[in-house]
């Protein structure tokens, strides 16, 4: 999602890990409450894409490091939100004991055997997860080689001659950001079953950065880019372990 609002679009964005604490809320709060995880990751999604282009409107008047800023601030608005509304967040003491998704044939709260494999219940969420970011990576990849696609490269290249040629400048501006911040909330649903721990310092900059060093790193505005990014910022940290002493 934030390698389609800085690698395509161009935009910086400072509150990524903030959509991400948003959507984990909302998962965390409607199944606490009882409905299935399935109805929460749409509700999620819907909630930080409209954020999203609330959030986006500055894009059309400010960029490079002053959109940074305002993302800043955003996210720096939403963990005190999240942070002092204790009665409907925790505050920080979080919120916990959330159910991982039972589907019926593949209850991922519990262990079993499947297929004559015996799963813990955190390897059926690995293949939750594995599922989700197989099907919604394939929906972004649509989206880049989609003519929604060509014109974000436009709007990153050369905003001026992209609108010249007809492309609405505004309106993509607004969309790169309400999906990758809807990607965010996708994956704050995702964290809420796996960690079954959420609390409002796990979304601050920091987490936002290291994001955006995974687009950076893997390539920012190639496909592959984050996931590559990814894999270093994760395993890196884990290879040099034996340097600790140093």
């Amino acid at each position: 999602g934030l390698n389609l609002t800085r690698g395509y679009a161009g935009q910086i964005s400072l509150a990524q890990a903030a959509f991400i604490g948003i959507g984990a809320y909302v998962s965390a709060l409607m199944t606490l409450a009882g409905w299935h995880w399935l109805v929460t990751v749409p509700c999620a999604v819907a909630l930080t894409f409209v954020i999203g282009l609330a959030v986006g409107f500055p894009a059309l008047r400010v960029k490079g490091h002053f959109l940074a800023f305002v993302t800043l601030a955003f996210s720096a608005i939403a963990v005190l939100v999240l942070r002092n509304e204790e009665w409907l967040t925790g505050g920080v003491y979080g919120l916990s004991n959330m159910p991982r998704p039972d589907f019926g044939f593949f209850d991922a709260s519990k262990r079993s055997v499947v297929m004559g494999i015996s799963m813990t219940p955190t390897t059926k969420m690995y293949y939750v997860c594995l599922a989700v970011f197989l099907v919604f990576s394939a929906l972004m990849y649509g989206v880049i080689r989609s003519p929604w696609g060509r014109a974000f490269k436009g709007l990153r290249e050369n905003p001026i001659r992209a609108e010249s040629l007809g492309v609405d400048t505004r309106r993509l501006t607004l969309l790169a950001f309400a999906i990758g911040s809807a990607y965010g909330g996708l994956a704050g649903a995702l964290v809420t079953p796996l960690v079954q721990f959420i609390e409002p310092g796990s979304f601050g900059l920091v987490h936002s950065l290291r994001i955006l060093l995974m687009v950076v790193v893997g390539g920012a505005g190639f496909f592959f880019g984050p996931f590559v990014g990814a894999a270093v910022v994760i395993l890196m940290p884990e290879f040099l372990r034996f340097t600790e002493g140093y």
